[in-house]
């Protein structure tokens, strides 16, 4: 049995708005694990700095941090 025009409409409107969800949904959880890779980064960056003698550390940086946030992300997408 055919749908009518109307509900064809509606089904195809309800389907579209799931993907919109599921693709605004996919696109939050990849801006969270980014986030997370962030904070696993600078957490081993402080860390590394905090058990180094004094004469050895260096000023942990925002591109220090992205740089190994960028290789943490790689390697687990791998």
């Amino acid at each position: 049995m055919a749908l009518s025009s109307e509900m064809q409409a509606q089904v195809e409107q309800q389907n579209a708005t799931e993907d919109n969800r599921a693709a605004n949904q996919a696109a939050s959880e990849a801006k969270r694990a980014k986030l997370d890779m962030v904070r696993m980064a600078k957490e081993i960056l402080v860390e590394n700095r905090r058990t180094q003698a004094a004469a050895d550390a260096t000023n942990i940086t925002a591109s220090a941090v992205i740089g190994l946030a960028t290789e943490l992300t790689a390697f687990v997408n791998s």
